[in-house]
């Protein structure tokens, strides 16, 4: 009976690895078409947002293609997994901060136009990754920290169409940059609380062979 049983929650355990991979790599997709969609559209736009916005994209995507890899390996790779995005999203929110401070000094001149219809793309291909993710965002550390990526994509997105609309009215990009500091601020945030946790499992699992990590027992 012991026997079945432990069978059982195996077949369940793979199944549910098979359905986050399928998952990831459908966002993987998505993330990898977008970032490159909307870097050029930012970069001729001259947009902070959009250009914060892609990078994110980016970093998502190497991400989520380092998730694949450790789906099937122990809650260190894991947590290894987690703490990589945590990294990304920090370097990321920096670099779009020196983009932002630096355009104070270099002008505000945005293309609202392209940052508006830009932004509603990729707020369409971001919410579809959310609900895909939703369903897996309790499963673990890593597709728990793989979900708070997708939420803040969601608000990024959000915010650039909101940019958009004052860039037009105002007739100024300051409102782009205010928005791509926002975004910088939102990444910074979420990567300290990734790491964070990422380093309290790590610590968590960090014991000699033989021995049960604390969250075992």
């Amino acid at each position: 009976m012991a026997d079945s049983c432990c069978e059982g929650k195996g077949s369940e355990l793979a199944e549910l690895r098979d359905r986050q991979r399928r998952v990831l790599w459908i966002v993987l997709v998505i993330n990898a078409l977008l970032f490159v969609v909307e870097f050029g559209v930012g970069w001729v736009a001259r947009s902070t947002a959009l250009l914060g916005d892609s990078l994110d994209m980016l970093g998502d995507a190497l991400v989520y293609a380092f998730n694949i890899w450790v789906l099937h390996r122990g809650a260190r790779w894991r947590a290894r997994a987690s703490l990589s995005k945590g990294l990304v999203q920090l370097g990321f929110g920096l670099l779009v901060l020196g983009q932002a401070l630096s355009k104070l000094v270099t002008g505000f001149d945005v293309d609202a136009g392209a940052m508006g219809w830009m932004g509603a793309v990729a707020l369409a291909g971001n919410a579809y990754c959310f609900y895909l993710l939703w369903s897996h965002r309790s499963d673990d550390l890593n597709m728990q920290s793989t979900w708070l990526c997708s939420r803040n994509d969601l608000i990024a997105n959000s915010g650039v169409l909101i940019a958009a609309a004052l860039v037009a009215v105002l007739g100024s990009g300051i409102p782009d940059v205010v928005v791509g500091l926002a975004i910088a601020a939102l990444f910074l945030r979420t990567a300290v609380q990734v790491i964070a946790a990422s380093r309290a499992e790590l610590r968590a699992t960090d014991v000699p062979d033989g021995e049960m990590a604390p969250s075992q027992r």
